[in-house]
């Protein structure tokens, strides 16, 4: 590869081990993919996992001094003083989340504990070179915002937020980002939970770029969010485009690059149906709990929640994921009183699969994300799945149809 002077500052240790380390990494990725270069990048996310290999490698950096060049913003763990305060949380997980917390405090990120920054706290502009790890933030930040970020790991994005360069490769090149699949969508968008089962038909539309025709003429951040999570809970997209909507697919022969596609996919409400057989319990049943969250809900979504339950008693116990910051300005609103007075909980910088659900173990819940379904399930939880209007009536009757 060609390196400037400052890049090979980092090989040659001048900025530290830490750093010489990431800069290392960073190199043999863009060798094995055949990049000629090292890019600066301007922003970056990295999908804290606050698991063994993430701690690890957290602290193992900052035994070697690194520092963030470009401070990232990271994915939830769980919120330590929520669950303490609760006493739901054993003691050694509680150590395992503050010594997560303070390793990357001590490398200089954002602690966002946030799955969806790309929707409000970490908003790229068009064109503008990043690095995102977590599944629903890259499609989104390629395809929405059109800016350029490979689909990094939560280690890769580490080391590019230490060294402040990755390697262009991949969607860093405008040959890479065409769209190569056609997929007409004729199933019923009627909401935003209609989206996620759009990305649950991965499978069905197979490997590549997709360009999904038949869209309505707006679409919520939700949505967009959704189709995003799914498509990487159900295959491994790192870009598609909305034609006449994303900002690289105004007319077919842009979003194709003036080609054919490889092929043609139509997907029909018989998929949904389908896709929802195959990853969710069957209802007409009684739940133990509902939640949301899996990507973290909007304020939109907690505004819609706390509208649909004010003043009723949930028959079951809500959880509603979200970033601190959008609980906070629940809180300002008066939103999160609502939704607690009625037996429900907003909880901040908290991920679905994480120890501090141990209590839910071998109990059924409610959610209309296939995402938030498919990760508790290796913990004991598993889901029925339908849309968001109908999970809320579940909590208040109990049951789900």
């Amino acid at each position: 590869m060609n390196l400037t002077d400052d890049q090979k500052k980092f090989l040659n240790g001048d900025f530290g081990e830490g750093a010489k380390l990431a800069m290392k990494v960073q190199v043999a990725i863009g060798e094995s993919f055949g990049a000629e270069r090292m890019v600066p990048i301007t922003r970056a996310h990295v999908a804290l996992s606050n698991q063994d290999a993430d701690l690890w490698l957290a602290e193992k950096m900052v035994n070697l001094g690194a520092k963030c060049r470009i401070a990232p913003t990271v994915n939830p763990g769980f919120c330590r003083e929520y669950f303490k305060a609760k006493n739901l949380v054993s003691q050694e997980d509680y150590d395992m989340m503050e010594r997560t917390h303070n390793a990357y405090k001590k490398l200089g990120a954002q602690l966002t504990y946030n799955c969806t920054p790309y929707i409000d706290t970490n908003v790229p502009n068009f064109g503008e070179i990043i690095a995102f790890s977590e599944s629903s933030a890259t499609p989104y930040a390629n395809s929405v915002w059109g800016a350029r970020t490979n689909r990094e790991g939560a280690n890769s994005a580490l080391f590019a937020s230490i060294t402040g360069y990755v390697p262009e490769y991949g969607l860093l090149l405008d040959e890479n980002r065409k769209g190569n699949i056609l997929v007409d969508v004729q199933a019923d968008m009627k909401n935003d939970y209609c989206y996620h089962m759009l990305g649950m038909c991965g499978k069905k539309i197979g490997h590549g770029v997709p360009v999904f025709t038949g869209l309505p003429k707006y679409i919520s951040p939700e949505a967009l969010r959704n189709l995003g999570a799914q498509l990487n809970t159900s295959g491994a997209y790192d870009m598609y485009h909305i034609l006449g909507f994303t900002p690289e697919a105004p007319d077919l022969e842009t979003a194709f690059d003036k080609k054919e596609p490889l092929r043609k996919v139509t997907i029909t409400n018989e998929d949904f149906e389908e896709v929802l057989k195959d990853i969710s319990l069957e209802g007409n049943r009684e739940i133990d709990f509902v939640m949301f969250g899996c990507p973290h809900f909007t304020l939109n979504e907690c505004r819609h929640i706390a509208m649909a339950i004010e003043g009723k008693k949930l028959k079951k116990e809500m959880w509603i994921l979200t970033s601190s910051h959008v609980k906070s300005i629940a809180v300002r609103m008066g939103l999160d009183e609502i939704i607690e007075n009625a037996g429900g909980h907003i909880v901040p910088d908290t991920c679905p699969d994480q120890p501090c659900w141990h209590f839910l173990k071998g109990k059924v819940g409610l959610t209309e994300s296939p995402k938030c379904a498919y990760y508790p399930q290796r913990r004991g939880i598993n889901f029925v799945i339908r849309d968001l209007d109908t999970c809320i009536n579940a909590a208040i009757t109990g049951e789900v149809k």
